[in-house]
């Protein structure tokens, strides 16, 4: 029996798990995100290693027993050169026999359709988009934020609910039930001293993300401040798997379009509403689905894949995941 290790690094969490070669998960460990662009290369492999080791005790693994693969699949895994060094440190690593290394939109894809003309949109603390076509032709972004054109995703709509609050207390833009929510949120008692400390304190800052969600409670309230905010993400969602698609000249033929990440994930009713409308109208033969699965799952049959695994295969994760 060949055993697998499949990896899902993300921005905010990391998913580790050990499988055999019948899909059934051995071993399971869950930390936190792990994309070096963040934490630099030594602290993401050193968070990937600790998961590493937490998943084999996980599947009651002796130190020499020997794993076939390691499919690693992590944000930040933009480039090239990016790649490069990553595969490059995860081979150093010897967690395996054998290791592939790509970006963690391929794992999320897969997760959400076999499909062999597809794209995917990833939409959690960032955002991102990797398409295929059945002829092998592949697409991506280079995601590297406002820089490659880049917009959305919780670290940007949250920092994003911060300012619209400051405007509206100070007078330079219109009222918004934000001002309130963003200062409750922190327990403070104006938008302006949560500026304040995000400003003074670093560990504020690293939480604006977390009005992300505040932002879209906002928004199902019915304020339009906030209600244009989910409207431009679910632009940017549409536009993103439509300039993939029309990439991959599949606007005309059908196509699964899978949507996953924590910020997609949640069906907000407008945000998948805008999504919907614009994929409609711009490429009318595509099919939306939302991945459910957690995007380890999808790490984990490319990895099956590449040991050989036969085709339709699946992840048996559930009960591995509530242990």
């Amino acid at each position: 029996m060949s055993l697998l290790l499949a990896v899902d690094g993300g921005n905010s969490k990391t998913d580790v798990v050990v499988v055999d070669d019948t899909g059934v998960v051995l071993g399971h460990a869950r930390g936190p995100g792990s994309n070096h662009q963040s934490t630099g290369l030594p602290e993401a492999m050193r968070r990937l290693g600790v998961l590493v080791d937490e998943a084999r005790a996980d599947a009651g693994l002796a130190d020499a027993d020997r794993l076939a693969l390691a499919a690693v699949y992590v944000a930040g895994g933009d480039l090239p050169s990016e790649l490069a060094m990553l595969n490059d440190a995860v081979t150093e690593a010897g967690w395996a026999d054998k290791a592939i290394v790509d970006n963690d939109t391929l794992a999320l894809l897969r997760t959400g359709t076999e499909a062999p003309d597809a794209v995917a949109v990833v939409c959690g603390a960032g955002i991102n988009c990797v398409g295929r076509a059945a002829d092998g032709r592949m697409v991506r972004f280079p995601a590297l934020g406002t820089i490659s054109g880049d917009w959305g995703g919780g670290d940007e709509i949250g920092p994003l609910a911060l300012w619209h609050a400051a405007r509206a207390e100070d007078g330079r833009g219109p009222a918004t039930a934000l001002t309130g929510a963003v200062a409750a949120h922190f327990g403070l008692a104006s938008a302006a001293e949560v500026t304040m400390a995000a400003h003074l304190d670093p560990g504020v800052a690293s939480r604006l993300g977390e009005l992300a969600p505040v932002l879209f409670e906002v928004a199902r309230s019915g304020d339009d401040v906030a209600k244009s905010v989910v409207i431009r993400q679910g632009e940017e969602v549409a536009v993103l798997a439509i300039a993939a698609l029309r990439r991959l000249d599949l606007v005309a033929k059908p196509a699964t379009v899978v949507l996953g990440g924590g910020v997609l994930r949640g069906k907000d009713p407008l945000l998948h509403q805008v999504i919907r409308e614009r994929l409609a109208s711009a490429v009318p033969l595509a099919e939306i689905t939302v991945a459910t699965d957690p995007p380890v799952v999808g790490a984990a049959l490319l990895g099956l894949a590449e040991l050989g695994g036969a085709s339709g295969l699946r992840v048996d994760w559930k009960n591995a995941f509530a242990r």
